[in-house]
């Protein structure tokens, strides 16, 4: 198991992206059983489905744009990239994924997107979007037309902005386009609780427990859109889209028990 942790980088072994890779290693039977846990009720993942990363094996994460095995169509991925970024190459890129997959969602082909997150700290460092002018002010406008779009929507007042709160803003806005192109989705906020390793300093805890995750997302999306949008399926493009927070206990340095 240590030669698989040192795999990564030296600054990858430990917080969520370790466990990330934990909780997609293993047979496929086991893997989709563990993201069909965090889709349930809503979503299912089969052994069939694919996946980013594939535990430390294939340890990339997803950007929508280039996941051929996720997304086939080069339609789809030409269009998200071209949608998000008025220059792409070079340093540009659109947002990468602690894990995608894709899954069934009322027996439609969908995408289980995660955002995963082992501290406190971690929610915090998203403010803005780092990007050229051009690529900056394209991003900004894909983000107000999915802000308005949600509105309308879901009925609730919305407020994504590419000012603050930008990781959470952008993780909306493509999932919002996802369902443009006619895919549902289930977008789920991970906390992994128990992260000991990554305690630190006056303001750097792990989640000590699924309330306290809960709490702590839904304080930092308040200013973005109503804490009921939360754990609710709702048509966006007449597709299923639910946003969802869950938690999970899983090992820095693993395996999973159900290895």
């Amino acid at each position: 198991m240590d030669r698989l942790l040192k795999g990564l980088g030296p600054d990858e072994q430990k917080g969520s992206k370790p466990r990330c890779h934990w909780l997609t290693h293993g047979a496929p039977e086991k893997v989709a059983g563990r993201l069909s846990a965090l889709a349930e009720p809503w979503g299912f993942v089969s052994a069939e489905d694919s996946w980013m990363p594939e535990g430390f094996c294939q340890a990339e994460e997803a950007q929508m744009d280039k996941a051929w095995t996720l997304l086939p169509p080069v339609l789809d991925r030409t269009g998200l990239r071209d949608w998000w970024l008025a220059v792409p190459g070079g340093t540009a890129r659109t947002p990468t994924w602690d894990i995608a997959s894709t899954c069934k969602i009322d027996g439609r082909k969908g995408f289980l997107l995660v955002e995963a997150k082992a501290h406190t700290r971690e929610l915090k460092r998203e403010d803005g979007v780092g990007a050229g002018p051009a690529n900056a002010e394209r991003i900004a406008r894909c983000i107000r037309e999915a802000n308005s779009s949600l509105s309308v929507w879901t009925g609730h007042s919305w407020a994504l902005s590419h000012e603050h709160r930008y990781q959470m803003a952008n993780r909306f806005a493509w999932s919002w386009k996802l369902t443009q192109l006619g895919y549902p989705v289930v977008l789920v906020y991970l906390g992994f609780l128990g992260a000991e390793e990554m305690r630190e300093g006056r303001d750097q805890f792990p989640f000590a427990c699924h309330a306290y995750w809960e709490r702590h997302v839904k304080q930092h999306s308040e200013p973005l859109f109503p804490a009921e949008i939360w754990d609710s399926r709702w048509w966006i493009h007449d597709q299923p889209f639910v946003p969802r927070v869950c938690s999970m206990t899983i090992r820095h340095d693993g395996p999973i028990e159900d290895e």
